[in-house]
């Protein structure tokens, strides 16, 4: 594994090069960071060059200045920089896989700049807006915005995560090294603050999909049926006139590395 920084306008982004072969970029979402995609990245790394990366303003990839809300087309101008500094070029696109906001950001990414990439792979993207009780999760956000000001940070993540109704997951094998899971703990109140809000109320320009040459591929965790999260890529699909493809475990099986990397791998490859 290779280790690069890159300067980009307000922040500096850690990311993680493996591998050999066509670009594959991985964008985690909510309090994740590049190590919670190794496994996933190693499975893969074999036939493609795997790019991880921590966002913007989590973990190891401080903003120049102080927080502020944070906007996904930024986000997805990130991931541009950050694959054109591993070369892919117009001849020699990239596939995409986000998980979570990092799937909402790889949508916003193939929005804006279609000619770097060749498939996305949208794995449950919170892009709320898209449902038809839109205005519940208005509301909800409303409320985790306004708890936080009254009552911290602590207390808003507790109503963001009773409002949204989603299972534990387990996850196979060891527990996330005291590292990660520090670095994930410290990207509790950016996530709660400065994500949560705006992310929650992002658009997508579906005509900008529908017009782009990449390939859009919603993707659905059959564990997490009737999860908002499943429900939008579900919702997603129909719009786009295409199938979400199922992939096991929930909203976070990637943390099952092997089994989804092969769902992964015959996804790109189809």
């Amino acid at each position: 594994m290779k280790t690069e920084t890159l300067a980009v306008p307000g922040a500096t982004l850690h990311y993680e090069v493996r591998g050999s072969g066509p670009v594959l970029l991985l964008i985690c979402g909510g309090i994740y960071d590049a190590e919670g995609f190794a496994a996933l990245a190693g499975e893969l790394a074999g036939e493609r060059t795997v790019v991880t990366y921590d966002r913007r303003g989590n973990s190891r990839s401080p903003l120049d200045g102080p927080p502020a809300l944070q906007r996904i087309e930024e986000h997805a101008d990130d991931a541009y920089r950050l694959l054109a500094a591993v070369g892919v070029t117009e001849d020699e696109p990239a596939d995409v896989f986000g998980n979570s906001s990092g799937a909402t950001i790889a949508l916003e990414l193939a929005a804006r700049h279609p000619e770097l990439l060749r498939t996305v792979v949208a794995h449950e993207p919170p892009v709320f807006e898209l449902l038809p009780d839109a205005d519940r999760f208005r509301t909800l956000m409303a409320t985790v915005a306004r708890t936080n000001r009254e009552s911290g940070w602590g207390a808003a993540m507790g109503v963001f995560g009773a409002g949204i109704g989603m299972g534990e997951e387990p996850v196979p094998g060891p527990p996330p090294a005291p590292e990660f899971a520090a670095r994930m703990q410290q990207n509790i109140p950016f996530f709660v603050t400065y994500e949560v809000p705006p992310v929650s109320a992002y658009r997508l320009d579906l005509d900008a999909l529908r017009a782009a040459a990449t390939r859009i591929m919603p993707a659905a965790g059959a564990a997490s049926t009737g999860e908002p999260p499943n429900r939008v890529a579900l919702e997603l699909a129909t719009r786009l006139d295409t199938t979400a493809v199922l992939f096991p475990g929930g909203h976070g099986g990637f943390g099952n590395a092997r089994p989804f990397a092969e769902r992964l791998r015959s996804t790109l490859d189809a």
